[in-house]
Parts: C-alpha cells; structure tokens; sequence
C-alpha cells in the first residue's frame, strides 16, 4: 500500500504501475450546502439545539475545483489496457451524486470509456431524515462501472451480479476509523474490489480521503495506491494505514498482535511494550 499527499495528476512522478481496478469517490460539489441532509447541521444532530458549526459549509475548499475532464484523463491514462480473452479486462468504479451520472457517463465516452453499468447501493438508513416535509427520502448511494470496449472481469462463481447492492457497513471495532465525512466502509469496497480483480492486481484510488480503499485492498491480497490532496486527510489516513499494516503482520508472524493488545488494553503497556 502505498498512499501519496499530491494531486492525481501528478502521478507520473511516482511510477506506480497502471491499475486493474480505479475506485474513486469524486466530489460532489454540493457547496455550502455540504450538510444540508445530514443530522450533523444541528447540535447533536437534534434540529431542536439549533444549528452546529458545520451549518451553511461545505465538506471541503477544494471541491469546487474538481475538474472532471482532468480526472477522466487520468484515468485513461493510468487504467491497464484491455487484455486478450474474456473475463479479464480492467474497469473503474466511480461513486457520484445521482444527477452526476449522466454528465460522467457522457464525458467517460469521449475518453474512451464505451461501456457503462450503473451501480446502487441500497442502505438500511438515510441522511435525510431531517427534511421533515419529505415523505420519500434517499437511501440510496450511486456508482458508475465504466470500461472500454470489453466486460470487465467478474469473480462471483459464475452468479449473476446485480446491479443493486445493500450497502454494508463496517463494525466498529478496534480496527475502524472514521477520517473522512464521506468515507467509504471498508467492507463494501473490499466485496467490490474482490469481484473485479485478482489477488496481487493494482487498485488505484485518485481521490482517496481516508485511505479506506488502499486498506480494503491490502485486506484482499491486492496492491493498493492513492492520491490525497489534503495534508490532515493524508496523515490521519497514513496512521490509520500503518495500524492496520502492522497489527496484520504481528498476527501473520506470531499468532498474535501486541498493537491491538494495547489498543484494547491501554492501562496494560507494561505487559505489550512497544
């Protein structure tokens, strides 16, 4: 894994391999309006304690900057080419806002991205409960599977894969993070980067906020690399990446983990030094 505090279209400076799989989260551009769904507007998340200091901001200064012909040429240009055969082509995921999928789907085209499967994500709770004078209110996440010419490759056993998948969450435990406002679980990233590569194939996340597909990949036995712009996003998703590497290699080596050990035992240092 390897996690890099510098703009995508810096890549070529890293020599990272081209990928089998792009996963990307990209902004949404929602603005001041960034917390306009989310119990996170109030105080506590009660509309009765008045509004929090997250009320009429956006998530981040450097969405409205987000250019997506320059991260569609990116990905043009860091995605493996088509291979030979079926059932092994490379594809990328793109999560966006509802509307956004007609404007992607459009501009993938002129970058040679010929194919297109929408993808959603059905979850057991929604944001949206604060808008009280709603009756239907979205629970819903949409994504993008863009390809070139061929199918990219499935690994489900021969099953059909359905479009429409529950959105599963990941368990707090000791192990779990949460760095970024719309950070992805790790459990759903991995189901998705198991189906679409191969064991030691490249997933390559441009926009990577908390880290949490670069994890989801080491978790499957790929090799993950991602861009962060934001430096407190870049150290938090570093630290939360080191914990995971290490703790996996003490269980690996010795059956056991004295970082998780401390973890869940503080006031026993003396017994699991570092």
């Amino acid at each position: 894994m390897k996690l890099f505090n510098d703009h995508f279209q810096n890549y070529k400076r890293y020599g990272i391999p081209k990928a089998n799989l792009l996963i990307a989260d990209i902004p949404y551009n929602v603005g001041i309006n960034a917390y306009g769904s989310n119990p996170a507007w109030y105080v506590d998340g009660d509309r009765a304690n008045g509004e929090s200091a997250l009320a009429g901001k956006e998530f981040f200064d450097t969405d409205k900057n987000f250019k997506l012909p320059e991260f569609m040429h990116f990905c043009s240009k860091m995605l493996c080419k088509e291979r030979k055969g079926r059932n092994s082509s490379p594809c990328m995921i793109v999560f966006c806002e509802f509307w956004a999928q007609f404007e992607l789907k459009k501009l993938a085209e002129q970058y040679g991205f010929r194919g297109c499967i929408n993808l959603v994500f059905r979850k057991n709770f929604s944001a949206q409960v604060l808008k009280a004078n709603m009756r239907v209110v979205g629970n819903a996440e949409y994504a993008l599977l863009l390809y070139r010419d061929k199918l990219p490759k499935f690994n489900n056993n021969g099953k059909m894969i359905f479009n429409i998948m529950d959105w599963e969450r990941d368990t707090k435990d000791d192990l779990y993070e949460k760095i970024h406002p719309t950070q992805k679980p790790v459990k759903l990233l991995e189901k998705l980067i198991e189906i679409f590569t191969d064991p030691g194939d490249v997933v390559v996340d441009p926009v990577a906020g908390s880290g949490s597909t670069l994890i989801a990949a080491n978790n499957v036995g790929r090799k993950g690399f991602g861009f962060e712009i934001k430096k407190d996003f870049y150290e938090q998703a570093c630290m939360w990446i080191l914990k995971n590497e290490t703790i996996k290699t003490e269980i690996k080596e010795n059956g056991f983990s004295r970082t998780l050990m401390r973890i869940q035992k503080p006031e026993q240092e003396v017994l699991f030094p570092a």
